[in-house]
């Protein structure tokens, strides 16, 4: 999300949903605030993205199996890298071209539509509204498995019959 105004910068959001049988689902989120200029990153990094997964881990103490779309930093060479690191983690892939399988893409979506007739100009005013917009939705697991329910995913348990 880009902010209008002069060297205003940018806000990164990554998200994922983590369920686990038994436990409510769960919106867990990372922001990034990116100060405008030549040469600054723009986007959050595999470091940022890792420390997501880990503190979701640290939540959940178990074992994750991780669905993600093909985002140039989740395929990267140092993301391999560190993704082997972690014996708890497992990766699959979902098929390029295709955000209507991601459930994050269905928060991003619900979080922006909340946004529209908004004008914001300052930075920091948007980084407290993305936050408020998460955690309201981070109370709402009905929501967030309606998210799930809408990619037509199935998850099956591979120890049931």
């Amino acid at each position: 999300m880009t902010v209008s105004g002069r060297r205003s910068g940018r806000l990164s959001v990554a998200g994922l949903i983590a369920m686990r049988p038994g436990s409510r689902t769960r919106l867990c989120h990372r922001l990034r605030t990116h100060p405008a200029g030549k040469g600054q990153r723009r986007s959050i990094g595999e470091r940022d993205f890792i420390a997501l997964i880990d503190g979701v881990h640290h939540l959940v103490k178990a074992p994750i199996v991780l669905v993600w779309d093909r985002l140039n930093t989740h395929v990267s060479h140092a993301m391999r890298e560190l993704i082997a690191e972690r014996e708890w983690l497992t990766v699959f892939l979902l098929p390029a071209y295709s955000p209507d399988l991601n459930p994050v893409e269905w928060v991003w979506a619900h979080v922006k539509r909340s946004l529209a007739n908004l004008a914001v100009v300052a930075l920091d005013r948007l980084e407290v509204l993305v936050r408020n917009r998460l955690k309201r939705l981070q109370y709402r697991p009905d929501t967030l498995d309606g998210f799930i329910a809408g990619t037509g995913l199935t998850f099956d348990d591979p120890a049931s019959p």
